[in-house]
Parts: C-alpha cells; structure tokens; sequence
C-alpha cells in the first residue's frame, strides 16, 4: 500500500455507520470532509478527540465541514461511543479493515514494549472535489478541531 499524499484524490469509501446506514464519501461532494481515523471507541485518547470534535461541532458544520471518524469497532460500538459522549456526527464502522487499508493508517504499533496492528491516528482534510488537501499525522488528540481550523484558515 503506498502512502496517501496531499493533493490526490481520497480513495473512495463504503462503509456502514452506526445506525447501519450506507455512507460513501461521494455523498458529501461539494462539501470540505475531515475525516477522522482513531484507534478505538471509549479508550482516552479516542474520547478526548471526539469530544473535542463534538464542542466544536457547530462551529465546523457553520463552515461547511462535515466530520466522519473511522475506527475498526463494529456499528454497536459507535453506538454506544456516540449515546455516551452524545456525539453529533458520523461513526463509520471499518470492522473488514478496508478503509484503514485505503488510507494507509493500519500498521503496526508499539504499546509497552508489546507489538500489536492497529490503527495509527489520522486526520485527511477532504476538500468538496475529493481531494485529500491536508493529512495530520501528529494529531492533538485533545485539541483536533483546532489543528484542523489552523489548516484550513491559511
């Protein structure tokens, strides 16, 4: 898999959210997505970073931006995720590992010593014709909304 590069086109998606709805990527053209990809539902970091996406929320959505995150938990997960933290956007439940595989951010990770595959957290920026604009790599988990507005405000 080689790696995604700002200024190609975002590899498509088809995936279920949490109310096992279809969602493509197609459906959002002509909008600014920022697609979100974190490792796990109700873990710290992966709290801190919704919510912080869902305090937001308003403002982002006032500009335009819709937010999707991704993670490898199944629909029933999000659901609880969503219903705990009362999260108003878009879950995409990746449990084939295909998404992650498009976007090149399933690899091997590091926690104590101990080698696991998982998902690295992401960020791609999508403008309205598809096209990846921005991808932050080194994501404040506790502040991404304001990593994401930095980008998009130059």
């Amino acid at each position: 898999m080689s790696e995604l590069k700002e200024g190609q086109k975002a590899p498509a998606i088809s995936a279920k959210d949490q109310n096992g709805n279809a969602v493509s990527l197609e459906q959002f053209k002509g909008k600014t997505v920022v697609l979100y990809f974190y490792p796990k539902d109700n873990t710290p970091g992966c709290t801190a970073e919704a919510c912080d996406f869902r305090d937001n929320y308003a403002g982002l959505t006032t500009k335009g931006i819709v937010v999707l995150g991704v993670s490898v938990d199944d629909e029933k997960s999000h659901q609880k995720f969503i219903t705990k933290y009362d999260l108003p956007f878009t879950l995409l439940a990746d449990t084939d590992q295909k998404i992650v595989q498009d976007y090149g951010v399933w690899g091997e990770k590091n926690m104590y010593g101990k080698k696991y595959m998982g998902t690295h957290r992401t960020t791609f920026i999508i403008d309205e014709n598809g096209d990846i604009i921005h991808i932050i790599k080194k994501v404040d988990s506790k502040n991404p909304t304001a990593q994401v507005l930095e980008l998009l405000d130059k």
